[in-house]
């Protein structure tokens, strides 16, 4: 089995550059209004640039490390993301888009906490594990992982509607101090009224998850949906094709209805996390 199974699309360009802009910005006393003044572009573009909704330019970079006197702060930094995007293959690169347009994702996990709900340590553990990664690139993929979970401090978040398999909450996959860390994170997002957290028992015995995890994106713009398979038997891993969606939001449908109700989950959750400190 490998040790680092999917690309990882907390690489996206978009995602990680947008929040260093507004950072940046944000300690430059800057409103966007007037960084938009001093780099001639409007407002609504730099706000799409910041939320991850239009693609970075080279040249706006420039633009803005010039303008606030950053070196090449921004221009590094986006020619780093764009080096590390283009190692993905590309057929991944599309989904970076599709879960930030989301309105909805849901999300089956068979083997660890997904992305969106990782830890920067639990996330450090198998993002170090990758051979050919640096020290320095790791951190870069540790960032950009974090940055990717803008999504969800967003005025409007997605709606996320997540199910872990329970071997997700027992599987040894770091030091006790980062799992509990990781359960914490996890039960604080359990409180988020955005966000429906459910553990699926092994008393349930549904084996249709077994194939593998899966994320399905209901976008923002339309009546279109897409998925991230990653072993569903599908022909790509990511697809719109409607036979693969409607198998597996059956799928989704069939886990959720055996999955532990949310507080239960919870608490099957705080039981674990005790057995791990003790």
């Amino acid at each position: 089995m490998s040790v680092f199974p999917e690309p990882d699309p907390s690489a996206s360009p978009r995602i990680r550059f947008g929040a260093e802009l507004r950072k940046i910005r944000l300690l430059s006393g800057l409103s966007q209004r007037r960084l938009g003044n001093l780099i001639h572009m409007s407002v609504s573009h730099l706000s799409m640039v910041e939320n991850g909704r239009r693609t970075p330019t080279l040249d706006l970079a420039r633009k803005v490390d010039a303008a606030l006197g950053r070196g090449r702060e921004l221009t590094d930094l986006l020619d780093r993301l764009n080096r590390t995007a283009d190692q993905l293959p590309r057929w991944f690169r599309p989904w970076l888009d599709f879960e930030q347009e989301a309105e909805s994702l849901y999300v089956w996990e068979l083997s660890i906490v997904p992305g969106l709900l990782q830890t920067e340590d639990y996330a450090r553990v198998f993002l170090s594990r990758n051979p050919d990664a640096t020290a320095e690139q790791v951190e870069e993929y540790v960032a950009a992982r974090m940055a990717r979970q803008e999504i969800l401090n967003r005025p409007v978040p997605p709606l996320l509607w997540v199910v872990l398999d329970e071997s997700v909450l027992h599987r040894p996959v770091a030091e006790p101090e980062v799992m509990k860390g990781q359960f914490e994170r996890l039960l604080h997002a359990g409180e988020n009224p955005r966000i429906s957290l459910q553990i699926l028992p092994y008393g349930a015995r549904n084996v249709l998850g077994l194939l593998g995890s899966f994320t399905i994106a209901d976008l923002s713009r339309g009546d279109r949906s897409v998925a991230y398979i990653e072993s569903q038997r599908a022909e790509d891993p990511v697809s719109d094709r409607s036979g693969d969606l409607k198998n597996l939001s059956f799928i989704h449908g069939s886990i959720r209805a055996d999955a532990l109700p949310r507080r239960e989950s919870l608490s099957l959750i705080k039981e674990t996390m005790r057995r791990w400190t003790t």
